[in-house]
């Protein structure tokens, strides 16, 4: 038998004894073997909501890590929402990003921006972009600094979204400048 059969036969053997055990046990009083049931059926659904609390703690934990390798690979794991991101260095200040590589560029909230030195209010919001949302004005910028582990890129274009956006974007624009671009596992592999 393969082990998956093994280990559901070895279940399905353990819940028959038990279930057994309480009719048996509790011919006396049919009331009490509920009442015995229920309490073993609680048991058994907080055992398996802990198992299910504990897998999605330990992948939460896992999903804020960014791994660097001497090859110049970066790895991120996917998040629990199934997004996958990225904390960069623009300009000295850390802003995380969620990747969408259906993006054409970088894009910064105003308060990402903000945080990278940019002053949003004093930019120029000529261009336009679709978005799921619909149309939003956006502004070009420069980015002297970009920095991702221990690749640094300068002069790096970016856009900036007028509207309101809870997230900036890490789109084609920036992505393209890795040799590759990977999804395996649950991870996203950049490899320069």
């Amino acid at each position: 038998m393969e082990q998956i059969e093994t280990g559901r036969l070895i279940y399905l053997v353990l819940l028959a004894m038990i279930a057994g055990w309480f009719f048996m046990s509790g011919r006396t009083g049919l009331n009490k073997t509920l009442q015995q049931a229920a309490v073993w059926g609680l048991i058994f659904l907080a055992a398996v909501a802990a198992a299910g609390l504990w897998l999605d703690l330990s992948r939460d934990s896992r999903g804020t890590q960014i791994n660097s390798s001497a090859s110049g690979q970066i790895i991120a794991p996917r998040g629990r929402d199934g997004h996958y991101y990225l904390s960069l260095q623009i300009n000295g200040a850390a802003i995380r990003f969620v990747v969408d590589t259906g993006a054409s560029d970088m894009v910064l909230t105003q308060k990402d921006a903000a945080r990278a030195g940019i002053d949003p209010d004093n930019l120029n919001y000529a261009g336009r972009a679709s978005t799921a949302n619909g149309e939003v004005r956006t502004a070009f910028v420069r980015l002297d600094e970009v920095s991702l582990g221990g690749v640094r890129d300068h002069d790096v274009s970016a856009l900036v979204n007028q509207g309101s956006m809870r997230q900036s974007l890490l789109g084609m624009g920036y992505l393209q400048r890795w040799g590759r671009i990977e999804i395996a596992e649950g991870e996203l592999i950049l490899t320069r």
